[in-house]
């Protein structure tokens, strides 16, 4: 949208930014450009399924060892009136302003803005690393409707294709997932094909006491178009993490061209997911319109026992600020942190996570609440112990 507005004013004000401001490939050369990461760096377009089908793709990566770390993103943003239109023409599009996914009041979708981003890792050095872990990647597939009804219309038998396909890749069965993060955009024809493909996939062997969970993120935010595969990923991982499925909305009749006489829940509210006896599992879909499909096996973190701190020597806080002001205000916040989090971790993201400014102060955390105290005092302007050390540093 935005090259078409530029490209659209007069010949004579293009500059020589135009390409490398919005080609596709510039766009994702610059995050490697301003990173210096020099691994594969590429823009997928798969329509609605790309940021899903560039997840499938960096899981690759990482396995062939064509590099340590991939950052994959989705971006969606609504800058002109003309794919509205051609949306709206073809009949896709909701005239309620909702997306009733699976619901008999499915009338089309709602087109939604944003952008995701997700960090990926080899599990191994995730964990020798000592990173934060929200999630494992267990498994993906990416799939082609091929020659179907229609190019923008769906394919159920290549959907159960793809979900069997990274099912097989995470080395996982059908029972073996919790929840399935569906495309789901609320339209009268693609819903119950995607809900036949999940019943033929899940619903034989599947016991009625642990019903499959189904849910679109679509009737949250939208239908982020490239980026919809990646924000349903990341309400996965933030699922997984909260303990709770976050509630499907607009779902007040169950679509009667959808059989509902399998083990199957749609969360209509917010619904526990707690951790049981083996890890939690869930499956996310996404399907472009011009046929290519993704579907990615997400799985709770590996579960680490809880710890003291390490013992060894005690870490030092060091603080810093343009102005005596600003560090005033630095330790009053650092004296409420320090009640609350692990002084290793935040002295660590202290000394090593930001700039270092002129004003500066430095106080070792060997003792939790006399560093609260003293930090506490200084904030307050009151005289303070002499393992609290602050001044102005020299240039």
């Amino acid at each position: 949208d935005y090259l078409h507005q530029l490209t659209a004013r007069d010949r004579q004000q293009i500059d020589a930014y135009l390409g490398t401001g919005n080609a596709h490939g510039a766009a994702v050369g610059r995050l490697s450009y301003f990173l210096n990461w020099q691994g594969p760096s590429l823009a997928i377009d798969t329509a609605c399924s790309s940021s899903l089908t560039a997840v499938h793709f960096a899981a690759r990566s990482l396995r062939a060892r064509d590099c340590d770390r991939a950052m994959v993103g989705g971006v969606n943003l609504i800058l002109a009136p003309e794919l509205s239109i051609n949306l709206s023409q073809a009949g896709m599009l909701s005239p309620t302003g909702r997306c009733h996914t699976f619901s008999s009041e499915a009338d089309g979708f709602v087109r939604g803005e944003g952008c995701g981003v997700v960090l990926l890792k080899r599990l191994s050095d995730a964990q020798s690393d000592g990173d934060r872990i929200l999630c494992v990647i267990r498994g993906s597939a990416v799939n082609q409707d091929g020659r179907s009804n229609g190019l923008t219309a769906p394919n159920g038998l290549s959907q159960q294709a793809v979900i069997r396909s990274a099912l097989a890749d995470a080395q996982l069965e059908p029972h073996d997932i919790d929840y399935i993060e569906a495309h789901g955009t609320g339209t009268a024809l693609g819903d119950p094909i995607e809900m036949g493909a999940l019943q033929a996939i899940f619903g034989p062997e599947r016991e009625s006491a642990a019903p499959l969970q189904i849910g679109s993120v679509k009737t949250n935010i939208g239908h982020l178009e490239g980026a919809a595969g990646i924000a349903g990923l990341i309400k996965v991982c933030l699922s997984l993490e909260q303990g709770s499925i976050p509630p499907h909305l607009h779902f007040e009749h169950p679509s009667p061209h959808s059989d509902w006489n399998w083990p199957l829940q749609i969360p209509t509210a917010l619904t526990p997911w707690s951790p049981g006896e083996r890890p939690r599992r869930a499956g996310v879909s996404s399907f472009g319109f011009g046929g290519t499909n993704a579907h990615v096996i997400v799985e709770e973190a590996p579960r680490v026992p809880s710890a003291e701190e390490p013992e060894g020597p005690q870490p030092l806080l060091v603080l810093s600020a343009k102005t005596a002001t600003g560090l005033t205000a630095q330790a009053k916040q650092f004296a409420q942190a320090i009640t609350e989090l692990p002084t290793r971790d935040l002295a660590y993201t202290a000394a090593v996570g930001r700039t270092h400014f002129a004003h500066r102060l430095a106080l070792p955390l060997d003792d939790r609440q006399h560093a609260h105290q003293q930090l506490t005092q200084f904030a307050g302007g009151q005289e303070t112990g002499p393992e609290l050390l602050h001044g102005e540093a020299p240039r």
